[in-house]
């Protein structure tokens, strides 16, 4: 009987290519195409001796080289590209058969897919995958959506390909059609603020206390065998103390400082908008990327007058400060994210669970961090938890952090130091425990401009000021 190809991978681009050399690793016969037949030729003239890849040259040749049910990755650009292969590929599928996306789609683009599909009786997966072409080959953090009975036939492989943390793979089902991409979403909106908070923390050691980035790297270090330990802070450590070789000077000093961004961050504060979840620690993030690649309207803004205040604490004080600082401004931002997978998953359906996301968050992927066990620990503890902030763990780590928080809020701003991660978290957080917003000043604006209407804390029902008559309140 002739061999069949477990699985297929098309589009061999360094994820994809590095995808499919991880599932033959793993002893998983793999099937492997590419719109150019040259790059799949020479994945398997350079790799082949890592398992059994079916080369094929044609759409035809790659479906026939798999065994059923088909399981078909896609690896190309999000939005017409992979339209264009899927318009290529579904014709020869038949009902039982999948396709997985494995790129960064809107998870919008991703439920139209699904349902479209579902129709012809093809499977349609979203899968995240977070790690980058080093988490592809060696183990990415998998977050597939789609179908429980396509889950019943690919999960068992993507699962193998994972990262693994005490055995435990980082890869589950996420939830029905675009739950899968929409998770991958949060989780890189999730990354945006950590690492514009890491940047922030830089700066403060940087410009606030006068450390040098190779000092500053030390700090990290030792940061990172701490509770911030997390692959973030570990590669920021490596970034610091490397020295150009061109120059001599610290690496990071020869860098423009303008962030660019793939658009998965904005999603995230787009859809939070949409859902009414405020994201604000992710949303200052995408912003201060924005600003920061604005080059033209920050040189004119450059002789703007800032404050002439010099630091008066030393450098060790501000060190243990901003350590404090970033480890509840990092809570902030996962409780954001986490707050609206839960909207998300109500809004559409989707039955997610928090704890597994944490759990699977936990290895392979770019936020990988050590508190993500105190994650799982709290929502399985409480599968309902409202926030984050509210669990005995993070409440505690955010009650010994606080004042130390709020002192380096303020040493930014006597500095001129721009931290809108750490402020807005701050804000966010005095938000929360407020016992009375000036959100009800809001509503009398609203309710005099625009006859809006308001809600009272002393009677149910809706109400109106005559504010144009005799300011008399009348029910609505």
């Amino acid at each position: 009987m002739t061999e069949l190809a477990r699985i297929g991978v098309t589009g061999l681009a360094v994820m994809g290519r590095n995808l499919a050399r991880n599932l033959a690793r793993h002893g998983h016969p793999v099937a492997v195409h590419n719109r150019s037949y040259s790059r799949t030729k020479e994945l398997v003239e350079e790799f082949g001796h890592e398992g059994t890849f079916f080369p094929a040259e044609t759409a035809e040749q790659f479906v026939a080289s798999l065994e059923r049910p088909r399981r078909l990755v896609i690896m190309v650009k999000a939005g017409g590209p992979t339209d264009a292969v899927i318009d290529e590929f579904a014709p020869l599928l038949e009902p039982g058969d999948m396709i997985v996306d494995g790129g960064n789609a809107h998870f919008a683009d991703t439920r139209r897919r699904e349902a479209a599909l579902r129709e012809r009786g093809i499977h349609f997966v979203g899968a995240g995958i977070s790690g980058g072409e080093e988490g592809a080959l060696h183990g990415p953090s998998i977050m597939p959506g789609g179908s429980p009975e396509s889950y019943q036939a690919l999960g068992p492989l993507l699962e193998d390909i994972s990262a693994k943390v005490d055995g435990v793979p980082c890869c589950t089902h996420v939830g029905p059609d675009g739950a899968g991409h929409f998770v991958k979403m949060v989780h890189n909106g999730i990354e945006y603020a950590d690492m514009q908070l890491i940047a922030e923390a830089y700066d403060l050691l940087r410009r606030g206390a006068g450390m040098e980035p190779g000092e500053i790297a030390e700090v990290f270090r030792g940061w990172n065998e701490g509770r911030l330990g997390s692959y973030l802070i570990e590669i920021t450590a490596d970034v610091l103390a490397h020295t150009d070789a061109a120059t001599g000077k610290p690496f990071v000093d020869v860098v423009t400082d303008q962030a660019e961004q793939k658009g998965t961050g904005r999603w995230t504060v787009q859809i939070a908008l949409d859902l009414g979840v405020p994201v604000s620690g992710i949303a200052e993030a995408v912003f201060a990327r924005s600003l920061s690649g604005d080059a033209a309207l920050r040189t004119a803004a450059r002789d703007l007058p800032g404050p002439s205040g010099a630091l008066a604490e030393p450098a060790y004080s501000l060190v243990a400060d901003v350590e404090q600082a970033l480890y509840a401004s990092k809570i902030v931002a996962y409780a954001q994210g986490f707050n609206q997978i839960q909207a998300g998953s109500a809004e559409y359906g989707w039955s997610i669970d928090p704890g597994a996301m944490s759990t699977i968050w936990r290895g392979g992927c770019i936020i990988r961090a050590k508190f993500l066990d105190r994650i799982k620990q709290a929502y399985d503890a409480a599968p309902n938890l409202p926030s984050l902030l509210v669990d005995e763990y993070f409440l505690d780590a955010v009650r010994g952090a606080q004042d130390a928080w709020r002192r380096v809020v303020v040493t930014a701003t006597q500095l001129g130091i721009p931290a809108p991660g750490f402020s807005s978290a701050l804000a966010y957080y005095d938000g929360l425990r407020a016992e009375r917003l000036p959100a009800a000043l809001v509503q009398g604006q609203r309710d005099f401009f625009g006859a809006h209407t308001y809600r009272r804390v002393d009677r149910e029902g809706s109400f109106h000021v005559l504010w144009g008559g005799d300011r008399s309140e009348v029910a609505s």
